[in-house]
């Protein structure tokens, strides 16, 4: 005689974990058609492009159909790494990447450390506002502002550095390669510094007073909460932001390299972002440049996923 399904049974079980999604989705259905707009917007323009992906192995040519499209394989892919100045590029891209990430995380948690502390609401908000304001400057503005102040001509920072008598005669800061990384890191953190000490300060609004109080009660000074319980208590959210940067690091961008950039110090400003852009869509190399992108965000899922198997193997916690 065939046995019922019982409570142990595979269908018995996919059953109820269907009811349990629907019963779900009746509850949160208002939640669910809120999200549609951006499910949509998400698939058309992330998804629906990878579709271009195929030009990396043609010889794109644009007059021509789909169909008509010479493929050449992973032609572009051996162009490519065999191409010396790639190599050059993808340093320069993950030098400047490696600085950003470093400074983009330790001084903006420091800037929120110290606006936690701050008792005043009124000089704390004046604070918060002035430091936020660069964010909203267009990169345009701060890359004239950059190049004014390092100016040998009445720049700021050579005349301060003379009165000071520190140097001699102004320095060409934007003519020495060797600064440009420095000088771009520089110009993010003063750029972005209030703005990404915003979600750290938030994450810190959200623990518990009464740790406070305890540590208070215990003797703990200042210093020793942020060490105690500030910082473990922003630790996640930290590791979370920390780990899709990194995701990020070769795909950088190019407007501050582009507009802090001159022939100069081409062999330190020049990014893959730019690098696609000048050997691939300028040149109309068009297979060429899809194949650049490829290798953006497979490297860049790669760092992701890596980054994640360390973080869960040390803490037993996972991101993704």
């Amino acid at each position: 005689m065939k046995s019922l399904p019982t409570a142990e049974h595979p269908l018995h079980v996919n059953k109820s974990k269907a009811n349990r999604f629907w019963d779900r989705m009746k509850q949160q259905k208002y939640l669910y058609f809120m999200s549609v707009p951006f499910v949509i917007w998400v698939f058309v323009f992330s998804y629906v492009p990878l579709w271009g992906w195929v030009m990396a192995f043609q010889n794109y040519k644009p007059a021509k159909g789909f169909f008509e499209q010479k493929w050449v394989g992973f032609d572009n892919f051996i162009m490519l790494f065999g191409d010396e100045r790639f190599y050059l590029v993808l340093r320069n891209t993950l030098g400047m990447s490696i600085m950003g990430l470093i400074v983009s995380f330790t001084v903006p948690v420091i800037f929120a450390l110290m606006l936690n502390e701050i008792r005043g609401q009124f000089f704390k908000r004046s604070i918060q506002t002035i430091s936020y304001l660069p964010h909203f400057v267009s990169w345009v503005v701060v890359a004239g502002l950059v190049t004014k102040m390092l100016s040998t001509d009445g720049g700021g920072v050579n005349d301060l550095l003379m009165w000071l008598n520190i140097i001699d005669e102004p320095i060409q800061f934007m003519a020495k390669g060797s600064w440009f990384w420095g000088v771009v890191t520089m110009s993010d953190m003063w750029k972005e510094t209030g703005w990404n000490s915003i979600i750290f300060l938030a994450a810190m609004a959200g623990i518990d007073p009464e740790q406070y109080e305890a540590a208070t009660v215990d003797g703990a000074g200042r210093f020793r909460k942020m060490w105690n319980i500030t910082l473990p208590g922003i630790r996640t959210t930290f590791m979370v932001l920390f780990i899709l940067s990194i995701g990020h690091l070769i795909s950088i961008g190019f407007e501050k390299q582009f507009l802090l950039g001159n022939p100069l110090v081409v062999d330190y400003s020049e990014v893959l972002d730019l690098y696609a852009l000048k050997y691939g869509i300028q040149m109309s190399r068009f297979s060429y440049g899809t194949a650049i992108g490829i290798f953006n965000s497979v490297v860049s899922i790669i760092l992701v996923f890596s980054a994640n198997a360390i973080y869960k193997r040390i803490t037993k916690e996972s991101v993704i």
